[in-house]
């Protein structure tokens, strides 16, 4: 058995490569073929959508960047846990300084989780404005679980860029909203109204990815007459869990798994709808179903549903395939998300009334550079909300929802136990007002 194993590493190693990218980050005006006026987006080499990254398990992701922006920018790998690496994971003033106007930074990054991620600025909200990409590590072990595999990236294109919408989501003025010109989507980075076809072969399974890249809208995935299997939640692989429909909020990542008809009698729909459940319908705008066509035949009809699936996902039901058993924590911290104004009547969103600013220094250089001090939280700046944990201890987070739209929580360089979810003292019966529990463990 040491022997095989050996033999498998080494194997393992062999094939392992470095994929090499070389990225100008550059404005960009463009429209993206859609029918709204051009702005000034935040793209790669000079052009919009970004180059998909496309690697395998044990190879090594080279960014070469270099910034033609007058601004400051970064690069995250969303969903890669940067073990020993975190100077490398792209938030300025936490791991890094970003990189400033007319430099070159290298990332490398080692991708030792197979799964479906995706790379996005994490400066300046450049990620709004097309700073964003899949990035998809393959299994080789996987090859033989499916017959072919497809991605749906799906993204929001607004008419204005965030400096110009910022205003308005700060803004004191609750009757005005972002939504007054809404978003446009893209799937896999053209007009989500042309959306190709998936060419399916009787009897046989396929693997859809899906990356949801919004900025603010969800979106849902079904295809009509076929069940889909859930095999990973966000990097994370999970027991096979049969749904209708997948519903993923901003920055969430899900595949599954779609075994085929036996027969190329029909052709089927399938369906993307961008919406809100917190915003009202604008008509003919949101929510917005894009459709496509499951090709079996192009001889067969296309079966045209009555109605198309939909549904709240109750991640909690969903398992991971290989978890730990439920973790038992050390300590416990809560967390509030809150609402305040500023002294300029802005609104910003905090936890426990305290909103962020950036240290001074970056977070990861004061922990190595200041000694005793490292353990006290006040070293990294009275606004960032800093905690401090030991390695290997196990925190239970509970987090306190009071606002009326739901918030995608992700921890950076961690998976965590979601262990809990409940109400407040709330009478509607309403999805909001939440309590979220779930435990981490610190292994960096």
């Amino acid at each position: 058995m040491r022997f095989s194993t050996a033999l498998l590493a080494v194997a393992a190693l062999a094939h392992a490569k470095r994929v090499v990218e070389n990225w100008d980050i550059t404005y960009v005006t463009t429209n993206r073929g859609l029918p709204q006026p051009a702005k000034r987006g935040v793209g790669v080499n000079g052009a919009l959508p970004l180059p998909v990254v496309e690697a395998e398990v044990g190879d090594t992701l080279v960014l070469n960047v270099h910034n033609s922006l007058d601004v400051r920018t970064s690069l995250h790998a969303h969903g890669i846990l940067q073990r020993g690496t975190t100077y490398f994971d792209g938030v300025p003033f936490v791991s890094d300084c970003g990189i400033a106007p007319g430099t070159n930074f290298t990332y490398e990054i080692a991708l030792d989780q197979p799964g479906t991620f995706w790379i996005h600025g994490h400066s300046k909200e450049q990620n709004y404005d097309g700073l964003r990409t899949p990035l998809i590590v393959r299994d080789p072990a996987d090859a033989c679980a499916f017959d072919g595999e497809f991605v749906f990236a799906v993204e929001d294109w607004w008419p204005q860029t965030f400096d110009e919408i910022l205003p308005v989501l700060i803004g004191p003025d609750a009757t005005t909203s972002p939504f007054a010109q809404p978003p446009r989507a893209l799937i896999n980075g053209v007009d989500a109204n042309s959306t190709g076809n998936l060419e399916f072969a009787p009897g046989a399974t396929y693997c859809i990815r899906l990356v949801s890249m919004m900025s603010f809208p969800l979106f849902e995935f079904a295809i009509d007459e076929h069940q889909l299997l859930i095999v990973e939640v966000d990097g994370v692989r999970t027991k096979p869990f049969a749904v209708d429909s997948v519903r993923l909020a901003p920055a969430q990542r899900i595949a599954v798994m779609v075994t085929a008809k036996s027969t190329t009698a029909s052709n089927y729909q399938y369906h993307i709808t961008m919406f809100g459940d917190y915003l009202p319908p604008i008509a003919g705008i949101f929510p917005s179903v894009y459709n496509g066509t499951v090709v079996y035949s192009s001889d067969a009809p296309t079966a045209v549903p009555a109605t198309i699936a939909t549904g709240f996902l109750d991640e909690i039901s969903i398992e991971s395939l290989n978890g730990p058993p439920a973790l038992v924590p050390d300590r416990a911290v809560f967390l509030n998300t809150t609402v305040g104004f500023m002294a300029d009547r802005s609104a910003h969103e905090s936890f426990n009334l305290v909103t962020y600013r950036d240290p001074l220094v970056p977070s990861v250089y004061s922990a190595l550079t200041t000694g005793g001090r490292a353990i006290n939280p006040i070293t990294y700046g009275p606004q960032t909300n800093a905690h401090v944990f030991r390695l290997g201890e196990v925190v239970e987070l509970l987090l306190w929802n009071p606002d009326t739209l739901p918030h995608v929580m992700h921890i950076h360089g961690h998976t965590f136990q979601f262990a809990e979810r409940g109400y407040t003292n709330d009478t509607t019966g309403a999805l909001r007002n939440q309590v979220a529990q779930g435990a981490f463990s610190p292994l960096q």
